[in-house]
C-alpha cells in the first residue's frame, strides 16, 4: 500500500481515493480530488495556482531546497520484509519527519520576522491616521491608572501607621516590664 502525490497540488493521494489519468504514451497522473484534475485538463500551470504546493515553493513561502526531501523519493526497489529493519525505518522516518518540522518552523519564523516590524509600522500609520477615536479612550485609562496609584498609595501609608503603632506598643510594653 502506497500513499501517492497528487500531480497537481502535491497533497498526498491515500489508496481508494482519488483519481488516476493515463496518458497514450502510458504514464500515470495522480490526482487527489476532482479539483486538481479540472485544473490539469484546463491545462493550468500548478507554480501559478495559488493554492498549489508548487506555488508556494515558486514564490518563496515553502522550504524548496532541503535535504529531507530526499527521503520522499520514490523507489520502485522491492525488498523482503525483515521485522528489525521496518522497525529502524519507521524510527527513521519519524525522525526525519521531527527534523522537517524543526526545519520548516525555522523557514516560517525567519520569513515572518520581517513581517512582525511592518505590522508594527502598518499599526502605528493606524493610530496616528485615527488618533482622533483614540483620544477619549486614552483619557479614560489615565485616569483609571491615576485612581489605581492614589488608592495604592493610601494602603501603604496605612500599612506604615499601622507598622509605626505596633513598634510604639511594643516599646511601651518593654518599659512597663
Amino acid at each position: 500500500m502506497r500513499i501517492e502525490k497528487c500531480y497537481f497540488c502535491s497533497s498526498p493521494c491515500y489508496p481508494g481515493h482519488g483519481v488516476m489519468f493515463v496518458r497514450n504514451d502510458s504514464k500515470t497522473f495522480r490526482f487527489c480530488r476532482s479539483k486538481c484534475h479540472r485544473n490539469f485538463n484546463k491545462k493550468r500551470n500548478p507554480r501559478k495556482v495559488a493554492w498549489t504546493k508548487a506555488y508556494r515553493k515558486t514564490r518563496g513561502k515553502e522550504l524548496a531546497v532541503d535535504s529531507t526531501f530526499e527521503f520522499e523519493k520514490r523507489r520502485n526497489r522491492p525488498m523482503k520484509y525483515d521485522r528489525n529493519l521496518m522497525g529502524k525505518t519507521i524510527m527513521a522516518m519519524q525522525r526525519v519527519e521531527q527534523i522537517k518540522q524543526a526545519r520548516e518552523e525555522r523557514f516560517h519564523a525567519n520569513r515572518m520576522k520581517d513581517a512582525k516590524g511592518e505590522k508594527v509600522k502598518q499599526a502605528r500609520v493606524e493610530i496616528e491616521k485615527h488618533a482622533e477615536l483614540l483620544a477619549p479612550a486614552v483619557a479614560k485609562r489615565e485616569e483609571v491608572m491615576q485612581n489605581v496609584l492614589d488608592s495604592a498609595r493610601e494602603r501603604i501609608a496605612t500599612r506604615k501607621i499601622r507598622a509605626a503603632e505596633k513598634v510604639t506598643a511594643r516599646g511601651a510594653e518593654n518599659m512597663e516590664d
